[in-house]
C-alpha cells in the first residue's frame, strides 16, 4: 500500500500535464501512486496519461465517457485510491523538487488527519509570490491540533491541493466534493473543522500555476454564482454534525463573507451586469447564516464592506469601491517616476536659485551634420504621417473581402501563408488575397500575386481594413486588433528549441526579446495553426492567450505529400541534378545564443564518402546571411562552397526561394535542431541529426525534444561520426528506418496533403469542424 495517492483530474491541460506528472514521479520518495482521471478531455491529455501509465506502474488511468467536472472527478479518484493519504493535485500545478521527503517524514512521524503544506503562486512571467503561510500559522512541528486550538488555520487558502488528507479519515467522515466551480470550499473547511489531528508543514511543496488564460479566476462567467451552494453546503454539514460545532460558526461566517467579497471584487470574474445580483445574494446569505451571537467584524475598509452587505446597501458599496480604487490609482501614480522629458522641461521652467547658475549645455562630441539631421527628420515626419494615416483608416469599415498575407517579416511569398493563399484562391475566390513584402523582395513574388510594399500608404490601408490577417510570424507591435478582424497565426515550424514565454528560463537565447510585448502580440491571435499534438502542447504554454488552436497539419507540407515523380524530376532538373545523383541537403539552424556560429563541416570529406554520384546542397538559415559563402563563422567549414576541392558538386542554396523544392530534390537531409526534420519527415526519406554542440545548445538555448534519443534517424555529435554514418550505411539502416517510422507516427500524421484546405474552410469560410 503506498503512502500517498495523488488524485489528478485531467481536463484541457495538455500544455502543463507533463510538468505535473513528472514532478510527482521524479520525487525521491517512491512510495506513491497517481490516479489520473481523464475527465473526457477534448485535447491530447488522454494520450499523455496513457503514455505515463505504460512506462510507470505507479500511474493508473481512469477514462470517463463524459465530462463530470473537477469535483466528481476527484471523488472518482478518491474511490480508487489505495494510499494511506490522499493528495488532490491539480493537473496544471506541479510539486517542488524533493518536497516529498519532508512530507513523508511528517506523515509517518505525526500521523495527522490533515497535513497543511505551503505553496507559491507561479506566474506566467516567471514571477513567484509566497503564500504567507508563516504569517497565518507557523509550522506545528511534532504537535497536532484542532481548529479550536489554533483557529488561525481557517485563514489558510481553502484549496484541496495544499492539504494531504488521511484517506480513512475522509471515508469515515463521508466527505465528498460537490459539483460546480469552487468545489474546494465545501471540502476544505469541513475537513479542517472535523479534524482533531491537524499538522502544518512550513515547506513550499506546490507551485500554484497562475495561468494567463483558461483559469476560472480569470474567466468572466456567471458560473461564479456557484460559490453560494458550496458555502451553504458547509453550513448544512455543520448543522448536521450537531450543536458541538455552533461555537465555530462565527469564524466560518466571517470567512464566508470575506470569500464572497473577494469574488465580487475581482473584475475578471463577475461581469458588471451581474454584480448587483451577486451582491444581493451575498446579503441574503449574510442574513441567513448570521450567528445568533454575532461575529468578529474586521476593522477598516473591510469592516465597512461587511456592514454594507449586512444592510444590503448596494449603491453605497459601489461608491466605496470606486473611491477605494481611485485612491489606489492615485497612490500608484504618485509612486511612478515622471517621464524624462517632463523632468527636463520642469527644470527649465523653474528659475535657478539666487547665486546658482543653470548648467551649460554639454559640448557636442562632434559637429552636427545638417544634411543627415534633415534626412532623419524627414524620415521621422513621414513615419508619423503614415501612422496617422493608419489610425485614420482604422476608423473606416473593415473590407469583408480582403485577406492580408505575410511571411517571415515581409521577406516574400513562402511557408504556410503561401499554401493557404493558393488554396483560398481555389476554395474562396470571393476573398481577395494581398501580400505584404519589403521593397527589396518584390521581385521574388510569383507572377500575378497582388502585393503592397511594407511601410507604404497602401500597406497601412490594407493593414487597417483587412478582415483577415494571416502570418507565420507576428505582425508589428503597432498593429491594432480590430473588432471583427481575424488573425491567423500559422507558425513556421514544429518547435525543437524552447519558444515564447518558456524562453524566460534561457536568457541567452532570448536576448532582446520583450516578453510583455510578446504577450500583447499573441493577444491578437484568433487562430493558431499547429502541425501536430506536440506543437499544440508547447504553444499552449509558450503562448498563453485565448486563441483557438487548429491542429490541422502544416499547409506548406501539402506540396510534399502530393508531389509525384514528374514534379520531383522537374525540380531536380531545374537544380541541375542528374538522375543518378545522390543528393544530401545540409540545413543547420540559427544559434541565437551563439551569433555567427557554424557547425564544423567539411563538404569535401562528405563528398568523398558519398562517392562520384554524391551532390551536396547547403542551406544556411535566413538569420545567418553570408555564413555559407564565407565558409561559416568562428567554427566555420574547412572547405567553403565553390572551393577547388569540391568543384560544382556542392551548391549554396540559402537564397533559393522555395525550401520545398530542396526537400523534393534531396535524398537525405542532414540537420540539427531545425524544424526542417518534421517537414522532410513527410517524405519518408532518411534524416541524419548532426549536433556537435548538443550539450551547449540544450543548456543555453533550451529544447523540447531530445534529438539524439527521439530524432527521425541516426545521429552524430562530431564530424568523424557523421562521416562514419554515411560510410558504413547506417543512414539507410534498420535502426534509422525504425526511428523514422516512430518519428513520422508522432509528428507527421496530420500531413496528409489537405492541411491548407482545412485551414481555409475553418478560418476564411467559417465552416465548423
Amino acid at each position: 500500500m503506498p503512502l500517498i495517492s495523488f488524485v489528478v483530474p485531467v481536463y484541457r491541460v495538455q500544455g502543463y500535464l507533463r510538468d505535473c506528472l513528472d514532478s510527482i514521479l521524479d520525487q525521491p520518495v517512491r512510495d506513491v501512486e497517481v490516479v489520473a482521471v481523464d475527465d473526457c478531455s477534448p485535447d491530447s491529455c488522454g494520450e499523455i496519461v496513457a503514455e505515463y501509465a505504460a512506462r510507470d506502474h505507479r500511474v493508473r488511468v481512469v477514462t470517463l465517457d463524459e465530462n463530470v467536472g473537477l469535483g466528481e472527478a476527484r471523488n472518482i479518484g478518491l474511490d480508487l485510491a489505495t494510499g494511506d493519504y490522499v493528495w488532490f493535485l491539480d493537473s496544471d500545478d506541479w510539486l517542488v523538487d524533493g518536497c516529498l521527503v519532508a512530507v513523508a517524514e511528517r506523515l509517518r512521524r505525526v500521523e495527522p488527519e490533515v497535513l497543511v503544506v505551503d505553496h507559491v503562486r507561479a506566474y506566467w512571467n516567471n514571477r513567484t509570490l509566497g503564500s504567507g503561510l508563516d504569517d497565518t500559522i507557523g509550522d506545528s512541528g511534532d504537535a497536532v491540533f484542532g481548529v479550536r486550538d489554533r483557529p488561525e488555520v481557517i485563514g489558510v487558502l481553502h484549496t484541496a491541493w495544499n492539504k494531504v488528507v488521511h484517506r480513512r479519515f475522509l471515508v469515515d467522515l463521508g466527505l465528498r466534493f460537490g459539483p460546480g466551480w469552487y468545489e474546494d470550499v465545501s471540502f476544505s473547511y469541513p475537513a479542517l473543522l472535523a479534524a482533531r489531528r491537524i499538522s502544518v508543514l512550513d515547506v513550499v511543496c506546490v507551485n500554484y500555476r497562475q495561468r494567463r488564460s483558461g483559469a476560472i479566476t480569470r474567466t468572466l462567467d456567471d458560473r461564479h454564482f456557484e460559490v453560494f451552494p458550496h458555502w451553504r453546503r458547509v453550513f448544512d454539514l455543520m448543522r448536521r454534525w450537531g450543536p458541538e460545532y455552533d461555537d465555530l460558526r462565527p469564524m466560518i461566517f466571517e470567512r464566508m463573507v470575506w470569500h464572497y467579497l473577494i469574488v465580487l471584487g475581482n473584475g475578471r470574474r463577475v461581469s458588471p451586469q451581474l454584480r448587483r445580483a451577486f451582491f444581493e445574494q451575498v446579503a441574503a446569505d449574510y442574513r441567513r447564516w448570521l450567528p445568533p451571537d454575532g461575529y468578529r467584524v474586521p476593522g477598516g475598509v473591510e469592516g465597512l464592506k461587511h456592514r454594507l452587505v449586512a444592510g444590503g446597501h448596494w449603491r453605497a458599496y459601489v461608491l466605496l469601491r470606486a473611491v477605494h480604487r481611485s485612491r489606489g490609482s492615485a497612490r500608484r501614480l504618485a509612486r511612478r517616476p515622471l517621464p524624462g522629458p517632463l523632468v527636463r522641461a520642469a527644470r527649465l521652467a523653474v528659475p535657478p536659485s539666487r547665486g546658482v547658475r543653470p548648467p551649460l549645455p554639454a559640448p557636442l562630441s562632434r559637429p552636427v551634420q545638417l544634411p543627415a539631421v534633415l534626412s532623419r527628420a524627414r524620415r521621422l515626419t513621414r513615419a508619423a504621417l503614415l501612422r496617422g494615416y493608419y489610425h485614420a483608416q482604422l476608423r473606416a469599415p473593415l473590407d469583408p473581402t480582403l485577406a492580408l498575407y505575410a511571411s517571415y517579416w515581409y521577406r516574400g511569398y513562402a511557408c504556410n501563408p503561401a499554401a493557404i493563399y493558393a488554396k483560398a484562391r481555389e476554395l474562396a475566390p470571393g476573398i481577395r488575397g494581398v501580400w505584404v513584402v519589403r521593397r527589396d523582395r518584390v521581385s521574388s513574388l510569383p507572377p500575378g500575386v497582388p502585393y503592397v510594399v511594407a511601410g507604404s500608404r497602401p500597406y497601412f490601408r490594407a493593414l487597417a481594413r483587412a478582415h483577415w490577417l494571416i502570418n507565420n510570424v507576428n505582425f508589428p507591435d503597432y498593429v491594432v486588433k480590430r473588432r471583427g478582424s481575424v488573425h491567423v497565426q500559422t507558425h513556421h515550424g514544429t518547435p525543437v528549441k524552447v519558444m515564447g514565454l518558456d524562453q524566460q528560463r534561457y536568457p541567452r537565447g532570448a536576448a532582446g526579446l520583450s516578453f510583455p510585448g510578446l504577450l500583447r502580440r499573441i493577444d491578437r491571435w484568433d487562430y493558431s495553426v499547429t502541425a501536430n499534438t506536440f506543437s499544440t502542447q508547447r504553444w499552449e504554454r509558450a503562448y498563453p492567450a485565448d486563441y483557438l488552436t487548429l491542429e490541422a497539419g502544416y499547409p506548406r507540407n501539402d506540396r510534399l505529400v502530393n508531389a509525384g515523380p514528374e514534379e520531383i524530376g522537374a525540380v531536380r532538373d531545374r537544380l541541375g541534378i542528374a538522375a543518378g545523383d545522390r543528393v544530401v541537403l545540409y540545413a543547420p539552424t540559427h544559434r541565437e545564443h551563439h551569433p555567427g556560429y557554424w557547425p564544423p563541416f567539411d563538404p569535401g570529406a562528405l563528398l568523398d564518402v558519398l562517392g562520384p554520384a554524391g551532390r551536396l546542397l547547403i542551406r544556411g538559415h535566413y538569420l545567418d546571411p553570408g555564413a555559407v559563402a564565407a565558409g561559416g563563422g568562428a567554427s566555420g567549414t574547412p572547405a567553403s562552397v565553390g572551393s577547388p576541392d569540391v568543384g560544382d558538386r556542392v551548391t549554396d542554396v540559402t537564397g533559393h526561394p522555395s525550401v520545398e523544392d530542396l526537400y523534393l530534390a534531396a535524398d537525405v537531409l542532414v540537420t540539427d535542431y531545425s524544424s526542417a526534420m518534421f517537414d522532410y519527415g513527410t517524405l519518408d526519406r532518411p534524416i541524419v541529426i548532426y549536433a556537435p554542440d548538443w550539450d551547449d545548445y540544450r543548456r543555453e538555448r533550451g529544447v523540447y525534444l531530445d534529438v539524439l534519443a527521439e530524432g527521425p534517424g541516426v545521429a552524430a555529435t562530431s564530424l568523424p561520426e557523421l562521416l562514419d554514418l554515411f560510410d558504413g550505411g547506417a543512414v539507410d539502416g534498420a535502426e534509422a528506418s525504425g526511428a523514422r517510422a516512430r518519428f513520422r507516427h508522432r509528428f507527421c500524421a496530420l500531413d496528409d496533403g489537405r492541411a491548407a484546405e482545412r485551414v481555409v474552410r475553418r478560418t476564411l469560410l467559417d465552416e465548423p469542424g
